[in-house]
C-alpha cells in the first residue's frame, strides 16, 4: 500500500487550520496540525514529513523564525508559506530563507491544493535525481568512480584517465580484494577477441598505477607473485 505524504500544518487560527486538515485529509494527505512556532519545531524535529504548511503569523515564534531553523537543520524539506496580503517583507524575507512557495490569505483552496502538488513533484524529482546520480559512483577506500560521467576521484583529487585506463579501473573496483589473473583482465577490459601482446595488461597497470597510487600516501593495486593483481587497502 502506497505511503499518503505527510504534511504538517503550522496555523494558529483554528477554523482555518480545520478547513486545510478536512480538505487535504480529502485528497489522501496525512495531516497533523499546530498551532504556535514551538510546537512547530519541536513536531518537526519529532517526526518525518513531505511538506510543511507554515503560517507566518502565529504565537509563541513566527513562522519566519521557524523557518529559519528548519532550514539551518534541512535545506529540502518543502514548506510553503502561509502569508497576510500586504506583509510583503515577510514574503521576501520567507523566500530568501529557503521557503519553496507561499500562498497569501485568503486563499483559494483549489489554488492551495495545485501549488502543494506542483511543489511535491519538484521535490520527488530532485530526490530522484540525488538518488540516481549517488547509484552511478562506485567507492573503495578513498578512491571513487561515476561510470556515467566516467570521473575519478582520489581523495578531493580529480586523476585523468584514458577510456582503457578507466575501464581497467572500473573492473578492479568491482572486484576488490579478489586476486585477478591477467586472462581475466585482458578478457573483461579488451574482450575476448583481443589478439595482440598479452604484456598489455601489465603496461596499462603501469600506467594506471602512476595515476591513482604512486602520487598518493599508499597504493591500492597490489601486485601477487606468479598469479596477477589485486586491489585492496593496504596501508
Amino acid at each position: 500500500m502506497e505511503n499518503k505524504p505527510r504534511i504538517l500544518i503550522v496555523e494558529d487560527e483554528e477554523k482555518i487550520a480545520r478547513l486545510l486538515e478536512l480538505e487535504l485529509t480529502y485528497e489522501n494527505y496525512e495531516t497533523e496540525k499546530v498551532h504556535d512556532g514551538f510546537e512547530a519545531f519541536t513536531k518537526y524535529q519529532e517526526e518525518e514529513w513531505d511538506l510543511i504548511l507554515l503560517d507566518i503569523m502565529i504565537p509563541g515564534r513566527s513562522g519566519i523564525e521557524v523557518l529559519r531553523r528548519i532550514r539551518a537543520m534541512d535545506a529540502n524539506i518543502p514548506v510553503i508559506l502561509l502569508t497576510a496580503k500586504d506583509s510583503i517583507e515577510d514574503k521576501v524575507a520567507g523566500l530568501d530563507l529557503g521557503a519553496n512557495d507561499y500562498v497569501t490569505k485568503p486563499f483559494q483552496i483549489e489554488e492551495l491544493l495545485a501549488r502543494i502538488r506542483a511543489t511535491l513533484r519538484t521535490n520527488h524529482s530532485s530526490d530522484m535525481e540525488a538518488a540516481t546520480a549517488n547509484v552511478n559512483w562506485h567507492r573503495f577506500a578513498d578512491l571513487s568512480f561515476n561510470e556515467e560521467t566516467r570521473e575519478v576521484y582520489r581523495g578531493d583529487t580529480l586523476i585523468e584517465l584514458t577510456p582503457r585506463e578507466f575501464d581497467l579501473l572500473a573492473y578492479f573496483l568491482k572486484n576488490v580484494r579478489i586476486v585477478l589473473n591477467r586472462e581475466q583482465l585482458l578478457n573483461a577490459v579488451w574482450g575476448y577477441d583481443y589478439f595482440g601482446d598479452t604484456n598489455v595488461v601489465d603496461v596499462y597497470i603501469r600506467y594506471l598505477r602512476n595515476k591513482i597510487d604512486k602520487p598518493f600516501e599508499y597504493p591500492l593495486i597490489h601486485t601477487v607473485r606468479g598469479v596477477g593483481y589485486v586491489m585492496k587497502e593496504e596501508k
